[in-house]
């Protein structure tokens, strides 16, 4: 069969598999949420804040690691968005490894997600209490009190309905692109005009002078990679929202298609001009980069006024990380494999249970602001990484298997698809494998993260004995 045959011939109606967690949910998302919810999954925390003390530990090489990585994390959105135009589901990566690996992938997928977006809520919220002690009204009010108030804000209006979390997200995301897209410009600017900041004068001369592309060696860039990945954590977050909209199979492939350019101008860009405006020992792990600049040139307000925006991007990678571990989770529960609880929805067709079992882990996290205030998105961020290496990897492996499948004419590709399938696939398999090996090399808290992937592999083997009867019980009734 030619792939233009398989292509254009629908699959038999008996085949398509259906998801008891896609019923349910209201249509509220428009185009335009859509494609700002892309944009402001590819441009998160770990841009604005993280950037800053991986610039300083990498030098000017870290742009290389931005752009390898998102390389792979369009691969892997455009993956999940071949999956999402076959068929369209809340349950995303779930519902896919459900029909193609069966209720124990679905089963393992969901709760590395969780593993994710329930370590990333407590990143974001620390991130949000870091970013407002910079003003001296909130410098006396310890970082846990902020994390909480964050956490409490964003939950509210996530509670409310699908329509409240689009605006945010459609909002925040203005935000942050467009405070991006002034720092660019202001950058160009600078450097174009060789105008001093701070005693230094921007240019290529301020990364030859300072040890070149890299300043320490190449080891310091790849053991950056997770940090990086970590950055590009919400790529995703479109195809969890394709479930909640009219006509994904034109909005969606506009929306992911342009993540590509996107990860070269704001992340690779503002790495590339940060790089030329201040050595990069300038820059520090307890600051915004972006701040640091604003800072340093002595114009007031403006590093407040970017401080601000950087808080925002914490607020807004919160509010997603709520929005899909809830619908996540609600697919989940409706096959047994999460409680039962996680699965109810509200009168605004959200699923609240799981947006406050998600928001419960927040709650965790305003501890860890209490006992280690320093260390605490740092410990987070590592864990996070396990988990969204452990999500990429689950939805290249659903597209391999949709790609085997549809060479045995069981199911038809559409015609958006991800290009040198299968080829794609394993060498991002091989990508996510190595990530973990760096993380190992790096020692610290990189190594113990990844010792303590026993135990989540542990932790998962003992859930899934646990709800393996009524998760057979669900399926037989459905049967």
């Amino acid at each position: 069969m030619s792939d233009r045959t398989m292509t254009e011939a629908p699959a038999p109606a008996s085949s398509r598999h259906v998801d008891a967690g896609d019923e349910g949910y209201s249509k509220d998302l428009k185009s335009r949420h859509i494609n700002m919810i892309a944009i402001g999954g590819a441009i998160g925390t770990g841009l604005f804040l993280g950037a800053g003390g991986r610039l300083a530990g990498a030098g000017p090489s870290l742009a290389i690691a931005y752009a390898v990585c998102g390389v792979f994390a369009f691969f892997v959105v455009r993956a999940l968005g071949e999956l999402v135009l076959y068929r369209p589901s809340s349950g995303a990566f779930v519902s896919y490894a459900r029909e193609f690996m069966g209720e124990k992938g679905a089963y393992t997928a969901g709760w590395l997600y969780f593993l994710n977006w329930s370590t990333t809520t407590v990143a974001d919220i620390t991130a949000a209490a870091v970013f407002a002690h910079y003003w001296s009204a909130f410098t006396d009010v310890p970082q846990w009190v902020l994390a909480f108030i964050a956490l409490a804000i964003v939950l509210t209006a996530n509670l409310i309905s699908v329509k409240y979390f689009g605006e945010m997200e459609f909002w925040f995301s203005i935000v942050k692109v467009s405070a991006l897209v002034i720092f660019m410009v202001v950058a160009i600017y600078l450097v174009a005009t060789s105008h001093p900041i701070d005693g230094h004068t921007p240019g290529l001369a301020t990364i030859t002078d300072n040890g070149g592309l890299f300043p320490s060696g190449v080891i310091p860039m790849l053991m950056v990679v997770q940090g990086v990945v970590f950055a590009y954590a919400s790529v995703e977050l479109c195809g969890v929202a394709a479930g909640e909209t009219e006509n994904p199979e034109k909005i969606m492939p506009k929306a992911i298609n342009s993540i590509m350019w996107r990860v070269g101008v704001f992340y690779v860009g503002s790495v590339v001009l940060l790089a030329l405006l201040l050595p990069y020992t300038a820059y520090s792990a307890d600051q915004s980069p972006f701040v640091t600049v604003f800072d340093k040139l002595g114009i007031p307000g403006t590093a407040g006024i970017m401080n601000l925006v950087v808080l925002t991007a914490a607020l807004s990678s919160l509010n997603s990380g709520l929005y899909s571990t809830g619908r996540i989770l609600r697919s989940m529960a409706l096959s047994g494999s999460a409680p039962k609880f996680t699965g109810v929805m509200n009168k605004g067709k959200v699923p609240y249970g799981g947006v406050l079992f998600t928001a419960a882990f927040g709650v965790a996290g305003v501890g860890l602001n209490y006992w280690m205030p320093g260390e605490a998105f740092e410990i987070v961020l590592n864990l996070a990484s396990i988990g969204i290496l452990g999500t990429w990897g689950m939805v290249m492996l659903c597209s391999l298997f949709f790609w085997h499948r549809s060479k045995n004419g069981l199911v038809s590709r559409p015609s958006y698809r991800l290009p040198w399938a299968p080829y794609t696939q394993i060498v991002t398999l091989l990508f996510l494998v190595t990530v973990l090996v760096l993380m190992w090399s790096d020692g610290g808290v990189g190594r113990t993260t990844v010792m303590l992937l026993p135990v989540i592999a542990a932790a998962l083997v003992g859930g899934w004995f646990l709800v393996r009867a009524r998760v057979a019980a669900l399926s037989a009734s459905r049967d």
